[in-house]
């Protein structure tokens, strides 16, 4: 390994000092993610407002201004409801129906659901949202399962949600330094198992407070990986 003095390139710059801290201190990603209020809330919301927005649909056997003869009933708006969680309080839109025939079990199942609930939005930030995890969360929350439409329509949201979390800019902390690391994992692209790199960049702010600010993927740790 080169001394700091000798590396010019400000990305080999920062690759090389971050294998120097690594050796010191282990990176837990999910502990700081566990502590990333925003990134929790976001999510959590997000979930929780699109199994509402499901169960809805089930109860009425139709989307949102879809046409079907299969349809039981109209919606009739929404009303605000506030759910205080470990993550902060949440601003939800409850929807109603012209019959009342909706009601939902989320809420009370929601306290005993929400560690398994954080825990796998956890694990979505590093490894993309899936099928197989929203449809068990969705299960959980609710008490029954969906149609396959109605989880894929639930994995969109996360996903749009993720993509903006990730695209966000970053205006409202400034960091005093910035660490990057990267760990090897095997991972199956297109019917072959590999090995990635997950690249992570973790920044510290001045009060030394640390934030994961991003998660992605390469094939290798490399200079031109971390541009």
């Amino acid at each position: 390994m080169r001394v700091m003095s000798e590396v010019t390139d400000p990305v080999e710059r920062m690759h090389t000092m971050t294998h120097r801290q690594v050796r010191t201190e282990l990176v837990d990603v999910k502990e700081l993610l566990g502590k990333d209020g925003d990134y929790l809330r976001t999510m959590v919301e997000a979930i929780v407002q699109a199994t509402l927005e499901a169960e809805m649909t089930a109860v009425l056997g139709a989307e949102k201004g879809e046409r079907t003869g299969e349809r039981l009933g109209y919606r009739s708006g929404y009303y605000s409801r506030c759910l205080i969680t470990r993550v902060g309080t949440l601003e939800l839109k409850v929807p109603q129906d012209r019959q009342g025939r909706f009601s939902t079990e989320l809420f009370e199942r929601y306290q005993r659901s929400e560690k398994a609930l954080v825990a796998t939005l956890i694990e979505m930030y590093v490894q993309g949202v899936s099928t197989r995890k929203v449809k068990a969360v969705t299960e959980e929350l609710c008490g029954h399962s969906f149609s396959a439409s109605a989880v894929s329509g639930v994995v969109k949201t996360l996903d749009a949600r993720l993509k903006a979390f990730f695209e966000r800019r970053l205006e409202k902390t400034a960091f005093a330094y910035l660490i990057l690391d990267a760990r090897y994992e095997r991972v199956r692209e297109g019917g072959i198992i590999t090995s990635q790199a997950v690249l992570i960049a973790i920044g510290i702010d001045f009060e030394g407070g640390r934030q994961v600010i991003g998660v992605d993927l390469a094939n290798r740790e490399s200079g031109s990986s971390w541009r």
